[in-house]
């Protein structure tokens, strides 16, 4: 059950930033945040941060303890 927090919140930093970018770029209408650049640029950043969260939990899991 090593590294299920970077993984959980990697996964979830990807989603968000991915769901940003789109809405910052327009792409998603129908937010009162369509179309901000500052999404598009709050996005990608975040996707970054979660897949760096990814590989940090997945490291953590490989590096368990031999049984």
């Amino acid at each position: 059950m090593r590294g299920w927090l970077p993984l959980t919140l990697g996964l979830l930093a990807i989603v968000v930033g991915a769901l940003w970018t789109l809405q910052g770029l327009g792409r998603l209408d129908g937010s009162v945040l369509s179309g901000e650049l500052v999404l598009a640029v709050v996005g990608p950043l975040l996707v970054l941060a979660g897949v760096v969260l990814l590989r940090v939990g997945l490291r953590a899991r490989a590096g368990g303890s031999p049984s």
